[in-house]
């Protein structure tokens, strides 16, 4: 019997999602906590690369806007957040999640105020000097598309949550003659939006833009490309009566990336901002907004706005469709709705309440990105900045691909194929409209940022290609496979030269495998012996002597060899040591096995990889479950005939990796990743080759895992792992059944999985040593 809240949550979501009314009632949502991974501390991470770096403000499923508090500009610090930061400097419409690089976005800054109008932040250490406040810590509240805090420098209690294209804010001030609402239209986590532009429309809304580029920093502290306008539409409860803008004199000359921007000289600048009373409508290098208006003792001001990155025609439009009123709850309710939904794809049993915190949250996590960027009519912003309209996807941005191709995007394709395809379409559309004849590595709002490295779509589209998933022009993805690894793979020379020589030598193999299993599925003979013999390139930088792999120089002689060996960070690699990287050859298990000496002698180094990593699992110079390379080796044990090995690190990695707190990541959420492999593994099925329907089976973390099958792409409607006699101690399978038939493997095809069905194991304390050998 449902209550009638929960009744009422469904026929509120019903509207926005058809079919919902079928859905059970379950509350998932209620096992979210946001503030996992929200931080950003190296000194805990024990590496500049921080923590988690997530976000605990108010989202929808992939959708285009993500409301959340910030807490500094400047730093490597993505998410504009980090939970041990004392002072929050505003609420943000747009974020980034868990990304290791100088953040983006952070966008449409909005502060409520008392008193005298200030136009700078202020400083983590000096917030007295801008209009940023201190926050009773013990007041912030996070959960799946909400957000509040109160604000401690004026007595303000403020609320968010949030719609796909839009998100509404909910303010309760205290009595006082001169309470406001001031937008930081300049404002970007990794620099500054170089150009904005507002005009009041009415009395209640105002309208703009912000122009961001790489000459403002922003990705990589503008390394990364990044540029796209950010269109927003806004509406305030209280009628606009005594308003204005600012506006900070920036000279030409004056250079506008992170560090400058954050320089004394710059907000000097900022906090001398002139003062424009009563301004309806200004473009400007550095603007912002504000309303004042008396306020009685609790009294609730609310502001909501669209966002768009077409136009803002579509901002608006995007706010109308979405938020009709100023019911801050009901919203609220309707984004709980959305979040069950979309959590409903994987329902589990058993394991603690704390096990089930870190479980659907982490499934949450993987449900940030890759998000919309399509408005409500469809429009999408297109590399060649005009905009575009294609009914056959929606348009999706944020590809972490160098992270998402070892477990995100296989996790989707299981419970959200269509994902998958909106994904590979967005690649290929973007690479036409850009005229490349290549896929983008790590895609942001359509740039071709070049970071990290690899060809990390190619892995994406064989996969996908491999499960059936297809909706998206097969030949043209296929091409950009092609283009892909000839502008970057190890090409007739055999191997990669240079500092990254063995990152970029095996991940370079591995993708040229992927496009020779294309050439074969797709009747290119030629290419598949050609990318084939290129796929066991990585031999090329394997040292006999030293027994390891090796970087090379352009001559083909030996990189030295440093007093550290194979321990030696950066040494040939990138964001690891060649002890991690060297695991990396998934497309040839057996012939990386031949080459290390042998299946016993690789047990043992596997078994001192693991051995050796600490308790905490953070950075370090072993298994490093805080960086990707290093997630698909645990399943190598299944594939060296140790399948039990296999089950006793996942659940270690699972149980120490992982926990409901703060520091509950170990490195970089990653867009994603960090919580896919978790959801897959927890579950008990990885892949160690995408682009290879294999499966590896492992030990649950709980009773029963179901996930939801999509039936346009899948024949079957769910897929369940049982584990029988679970427990912490009960690690190990010691038999299964396939739908009821016994089952001696383990590993498990995609096609059964699509298929439908249960794979029921027992568990017990012992390995079972002659079970999944075969």
């Amino acid at each position: 019997m449902y209550s009638a809240f929960k009744k009422y949550i469904l026929a509120i979501a019903a509207l926005a999602l058809p079919g919902l009314q079928n859905v059970r009632a379950q509350n998932y949502a209620q096992y979210v906590n946001p503030f996992i991974g929200a931080s950003t501390s190296t000194a805990d991470a024990g590496v500049y690369h921080g923590l988690g770096k997530t976000f605990p403000g108010a989202a929808t499923p992939y959708g285009m806007v993500q409301l959340s508090p910030n807490t500094i500009t400047g730093g490597d610090n993505g998410s504009g957040y980090s939970y041990e930061h004392k002072s929050i400097e505003g609420f943000a419409f747009t974020q980034m999640s868990g990304i290791g690089w100088y953040g983006d976005l952070g966008n449409f800054l909005v502060m409520p105020t008392t008193g005298t109008l200030k136009t700078k932040a202020g400083t983590l250490e000096h917030p007295e000097g801008g209009y940023r406040s201190a926050y009773a810590k013990a007041s912030e509240k996070a959960s799946a598309g909400y957000y509040s805090v109160q604000l401690t420098d004026n007595n303000i209690k403020a609320e968010a949550t949030a719609a796909p294209h839009s998100g509404m804010l909910r303010f309760t001030f205290p009595k006082n003659e001169l309470s406001r609402i001031q937008i930081d239209l300049a404002r970007r986590v990794g620099g500054t939006s170089t150009l904005q532009y507002v005009k009041v429309v009415n009395a209640n809304t105002i309208e703009g833009w912000m122009k961001c580029t790489p000459e403002g920093g922003g990705w990589g502290n503008g390394d990364g490309h990044a540029e796209y306008t950010v269109y927003f539409y806004a509406q305030f409860s209280k009628p606009l009566k005594d308003y204005g803008v600012w506006s900070a004199d920036i000279p030409d000359g004056w250079v506008r990336k992170r560090e400058e921007v954050g320089s004394d000289k710059y907000q000097d600048a900022v906090a001398h901002a002139d003062i424009l009373k009563g301004v309806k409508e200004k473009q400007g290098k550095h603007l912002g907004f504000y309303t004042n208006f008396a306020t009685k003792a609790n009294e609730q001001v609310l502001m909501k706005a669209g966002i768009s990155f077409v136009n803002m025609a579509g901002a608006k439009t995007n706010l109308q469709t979405e938020i009709k009123d100023w019911n801050f709850d009901a919203l609220h309710q309707r984004t709980t709705a959305l979040w069950n939904k979309a959590l409903a794809k994987v329902a589990i049993q058993g394991g603690t309440t704390e096990q089930k915190k870190v479980f659907y949250t982490a499934l949450y996590h993987t449900m940030i990105d890759p998000r919309i960027v399509n408005d409500v009519d469809g429009h999408y912003p297109g590399g060649d900045g005009k905009a575009h309209l294609n009914p056959a996807f929606k348009k999706r941005t944020i590809f972490s691909g160098w992270d998402v191709f070892r477990s995100q995007m296989p996790l989707q394709t299981i419970i959200n194929p269509s994902l998958v395809n909106d994904q590979i379409n967005s690649l290929i559309t973007l690479a036409d409209e850009k005229n490349k004849n290549y896929f983008e590595r790590w895609e942001l709002l359509n740039a071709y940022s070049g970071c990290m490295f690899g060809n990390p779509a190619v892995s994406v589209v064989t996969d996908a290609y491999a499960k059936g998933i297809r909706n998206y022009d097969v030949k043209k993805a296929y091409e950009l496979s092609v283009g892909s690894v000839e502008k970057f793979g190890n090409g007739d020379k055999g191997y990669t030269s240079g500092g990254n020589s063995i990152a970029l030598t095996l991940e370079y193999a591995y993708t040229e495998w992927c496009v020779s299993q294309l050439a074969g599925w797709l009747k290119h003979p030629q290419d598949v012996t050609k990318y084939a013999s290129r796929s066991k390139s990585y031999k090329n930088i394997w040292d006999k002597e030293k027994g390891w792999f090796r970087p090379r120089e352009d001559d083909g002689s030996w990189k030295a060899w440093p007093d550290s060996g194979r321990l030696t960070q950066w040494y040939g690699t990138f964001e690891t040591n060649p002890y991690q990287q060297g695991w990396f050859v998934p497309q040839d298990v057996d012939g990386m096995v031949q080459l290390m000496g042998g299946k016993e002698k690789v047990l043992a180094d596997l078994d001192k990889l693991f051995a050796k990593t600490p308790d905490n699992m953070m950075w370090n110079d072993y298994y490093n479950h805080a960086n990707e390379p290093v997630h698909h080796v645990p399943f190598l044990y299944n594939r060296l005939g140790q399948p039990w090995l296999t089950q006793k690190w996942t659940r270690e990695i699972c149980r120490r990796a992982y926990k409901n707190s703060v520091e509950g990541l170990v490195g970089n959420e990653d867009v994603g990743q960090m919580s896919a492999w978790y959801v897959l593994a927890a579950a008990g099925l990885h892949p160690v080759t995408p682009g290879d329907t294999r499966q590896e089976i492992t030990s649950p973390v709980f009773d029963k895992v179901t996930l939801k099958l999509d039936p346009k792409y899948a024949k079957g409607t769910s897929f369940s792992v049982i584990a029988k006699n679970n427990s912490p101690s009960n690690i190990y399978i010691q038999s299964a059944l396939l739908n009821g038939k016994p089952y001696n493997k383990c590993y498990i095809d995609y096609s059964t999985i699509a298929a439908g069905g249960t794979l029921e194991l027992t568990m017990g304390a012992q390995p079972n040593k002659n079970w999944g050998t075969n």
